[in-house]
């Protein structure tokens, strides 16, 4: 994939860079070509500066160093400029081919290079004189999609009415899913850049896990439940502005009032705590559609949270947790024992009023609003996966918060006062309610588990495995449930909580 980009100022070079580095990624490579003042050390200097969150980085040029590291930033950089190299046989003496495995790598003047050293390539070809310059970008490997999501951002904002708004890098989630933030004359927005997802693998029955699990495919998804939401009086992010097909919109910013953060920087949360429970229990108490209206026309399916999709995400725990664990794929009698107990347990995840579950009702997904009344002083973020199942599941979710820790006994307390809010209907029943909830806590600890193992092994992000004690700890606790005999008897054999500590 090849685009064109006209730089008439510096300054367009430099907007240029901080764009690039909105999309790079770590074990991808930048080559800069073009003559001797056609503006490569510049560009280089724009994206190492926005990586590393300021204009005042110092950022020479690497001229006689041949190679400079930047590790501070929000990932690793290596600048290298080659210009010096006589030989293509010097280049593997400055440890280029190490460097791209866990850094960016910005290389000037890489004709010196001996041959293609890297697949995943950003290639720019600065030409002009002055200031005023032309940039051509080729993609290969991972850069294609990186670049062709530039190309749709540049064409959306200002189509969107955000063509001279400030772009910046937002912290997002270990999803496909990528965010910026977006300053407009003092008002902040969010862009939301959200790819139609393609299929993976089929795993079983023919179906790849994303539709066994009922996982959004695209951005209709996150507009449709968020637009639902906020009809009802939550605090959903409202649409400014969006394109269905490209996969973009501009939403709402609830602020930066994170319950994590906020629970991290020891904040008192009971009140947002005791909110959000409130919350949950004034979701339960309604009728939720299956299908609701995505803006712009068609309507957005609500999938029901059905044992087929609670089996897939248990299984996670054996394709992924268990070889973590182990070292070895789980023998076969292992699964199918596994899978036939969890058989047993999982209708009765099937109440028959369901409730809407977004399924990642967590400290991550939760923003605390003061300056909003009553239940909209909850900002609710990452709802695309949501599905019609238990409501016991969200409460889990809540109080066995997977990043930080919920005491047992502030989540005890909590979970009495849901019970207190939803005990006026006569059709709850508590026992039922705390039966669900145990069940479903460790079926999304097995799930969690699972996922974490998969971030680190598969992925390469190990910052997941230092969540993987408190997780099992909550997996621990619930199974202790009376009526979870069956389960808690599978786990102490094949994976008891001894076995489990070693994974920290």
């Amino acid at each position: 994939m090849s685009v064109s980009r006209a730089l008439p100022t510096a300054e367009a070079t430099e907007r240029l860079g901080h764009e690039i580095a909105l999309v790079a990624r770590p074990g991808t490579a930048i080559l800069l070509e073009g003559e001797l003042g056609a503006g490569k050390t510049t560009l280089a200097r724009a994206i190492i500066r926005s990586l590393s969150g300021g204009t005042e980085t110092e950022v020479p040029s690497p001229t006689f160093t041949l190679v400079q590291t930047y590790e501070d930033g929000r990932m690793p950089v290596a600048h290298a400029d080659l210009y010096r190299i006589g030989d293509g046989s010097e280049v593997g003496e400055l440890g280029l081919t190490d460097l791209a495995r866990t850094h960016l790598l910005i290389i000037e003047w890489p004709d010196r290079l001996p041959a293609p050293l890297f697949e995943d390539v950003l290639t720019i070809r600065l030409d002009g004189m002055g200031e005023s310059r032309r940039a051509v970008l080729h993609a290969s490997g991972a850069w294609v999609q990186a670049l062709d999501r530039l190309e749709s951002i540049a064409k959306f904002l200002p189509r969107a009415g955000f063509g001279e708004a400030k772009r910046n890098f937002l912290e997002g989630d270990a999803s496909f899913r990528r965010y910026e933030r977006l300053d407009r004359g003092g008002q902040s927005f969010v862009l939301m850049d959200m790819a139609a997802r393609p299929d993976g693998p089929p795993v079983k029955n023919g179906k790849p896990y994303s539709a066994i699990a009922h996982l959004a495919e695209d951005i209709r998804a996150v507009l449709a439940v968020n637009g639902y939401l906020e009809s009802l009086g939550y605090s959903a992010p409202h649409t400014y502005a969006h394109d269905t097909v490209c996969g973009l919109a501009v939403i709402e910013d609830l602020g930066s009032q994170v319950y994590g953060r906020m629970m991290l920087a020891g904040a008192d949360m009971s009140e947002p705590m005791a909110t959000a429970i409130l919350l949950l229990a004034d979701m339960a108490e309604r009728d939720w559609p299956d299908h609701v209206p995505v803006p712009g026309g068609g309507t957005h399916p609500v999938p029901l949270y059905d044992r087929e999709a609670l089996s897939i995400e248990t299984e996670l725990l054996l394709d992924w947790y268990w070889p973590f664990l182990t070292g070895r794929e789980v023998p076969r009698p292992d699964r199918e024992s596994f899978c036939e107990v969890w058989s047993e347990f999982l209708p009765l995840t099937q109440p028959t009023d369901r409730t809407w579950v977004l399924r990642d009702f967590h400290s991550p997904n939760l923003l605390w609003l003061p300056e909003r009344e009553g239940l909209r002083r909850v900002g609710l973020i990452d709802t695309q996966d949501c599905v019609l199942g238990h409501p016991a599941y969200d409460v889990a979710a809540l109080l066995r918060d997977a990043r930080v820790d919920v005491p047992f006994d502030v989540a005890e307390d909590l979970l009495e006062y849901y019970c207190a809010a939803r005990e006026p209907d006569p059709q709850f029943d508590k026992n039922e309610f705390r039966r669900a909830f145990a069940l479903l806590s460790v079926q999304r600890a097995t799930k969690i588990l699972g996922i974490f193992a998969r971030l680190s092994r598969r992925d390469g992000k190990h910052g997941y495995i230092r969540h993987m004690p408190r997780v099992s700890r909550y997996l621990e606790r619930d199974l202790a449930h009376p009526d979870l005999a069956r389960l808690r008897d599978w786990y102490d054999r094949h994976l008891p909580a001894n076995l489990r500590a070693s994974a920290a």
